[in-house]
């Protein structure tokens, strides 16, 4: 779930890695394609495709993979890619808010996908609007809490424009406006601090509390989404507890 952390720890920790690695891959060299296709195919002069790279090298994506798809999304190999980025939105048990942004060439096998993901796990498609007022696009920067502390994150970005920092266990969430994107992750650099991931995301202003049973079933679904090619990331304003995390793992 794009832009929460602590549910990605916790599902990566459980995962079945082989499977949700080849996914993973597959969605960060369409976003590294897409963010060369857009903006150019020099990072030192695209900071989405610069961000899209780093995401790819902190994952493991082998770094000719990484060559090769911004080739192909600069049009450098002579292939090209055409996606369109499609916003669908959605509920999920308990009241939660699913925005669920698809990156696809296909726009009715992405329709049908992301709605038999969503009607087969308890959830419902919404009409347009009906969700996305509820979030605001934002940076979000992802930093390893192993590797610094929240007084350093603050001290290096707050002057940069960083809004707030939130404590996610295993790892530190930087929000700020999307357009102070590039400057908050560049002080960060300055400063020494490495970071895991920097993109524009989408975060919920209010949250719906969950308790262990609902959250698994919205887990779940989220889980489906995912499992879509066409899907890119799913936003929820779902708020998990470390308690009920916990209840979860056990």
């Amino acid at each position: 779930m794009a832009g929460h952390s602590k549910w990605a720890t916790t599902k990566h920790k459980k995962a079945a890695i082989d499977a949700k690695r080849g996914k993973l891959f597959a969605k960060l060299i369409k976003n590294i394609e897409v963010a060369a296709r857009n903006g150019g195919p020099d990072p030192d002069g695209n900071p989405t495709l610069f961000d899209a790279i780093q995401k790819a090298k902190k994952n493991s994506v082998p770094a000719d993979n990484i060559t090769r798809a911004v080739k192909r999304g600069g049009g450098l190999d002579g292939s090209g890619v055409n996606y369109e980025t499609i916003m669908y939105e959605g509920y999920a048990d308990g009241g939660v808010a699913l925005l669920i942004e698809c990156l696809t060439d296909n726009r009715n096998r992405a329709t049908s996908e992301v709605r038999v993901a969503v009607t087969r796990n308890g959830g419902s498609m919404a009409d347009p609007g009906s969700v996305t007022y509820n979030f605001n696009r934002k940076g979000v920067i992802i930093v390893n809490a192993a590797e610094t502390d929240e007084e350093s994150i603050l001290l290096a970005t707050m002057d940069a424009g960083a809004e707030e920092v939130k404590d996610e266990g295993e790892k530190f969430e930087i929000i700020c406006e999307a357009t102070d994107l590039v400057a908050v992750r560049t002080a960060l650099v300055d400063a020494g601090i490495d970071y895991d991931s920097a993109e524009a995301s989408f975060v919920p202003g209010l949250e719906v509390s969950l308790d262990a049973e609902t959250a698994q079933k919205v887990f779940t679904l989220i889980d489906a989404l995912e499992d879509c090619d066409d899907v890119q990331n799913v936003y929820s304003n779902a708020d998990v507890s470390d308690e009920v995390l916990a209840e979860l793992d056990a």
